[in-house]
């Protein structure tokens, strides 16, 4: 259960970081990171990460459709841990 909780900080550091990468690319016009790997790293418990990143770079905030589908990945993210700790 340790190695979860480690994980889980290693994957929202990662998450918060990445958000802040992008929202500099963003800014300089170059290529960004896609959505779907910034939902997946959300997805994978790093949606306190995500959002955190969201608030502190001032990052995707106005994009509803982003923002919805943050919004189901962080609901999505107890069941899953629930069932990786029922049948571990």
């Amino acid at each position: 259960m340790q190695f979860v909780l480690y994980a889980s900080i290693a994957i929202n550091l990662a998450t918060f970081l990445l958000f802040g990468f992008d929202k500099s690319r963003a800014r300089l016009g170059t290529r960004r990171v896609p959505e779907a790997t910034l939902l997946l790293l959300a997805f994978l418990t790093g949606f306190a990460g995500a959002w955190w990143g969201m608030s502190v770079f001032r990052h995707k905030t106005k994009k509803l459709s982003f923002r919805a589908r943050l919004f189901v990945v962080t609901l999505l993210n107890p069941a899953w841990l629930l069932l990786y700790v029922h049948y571990r």
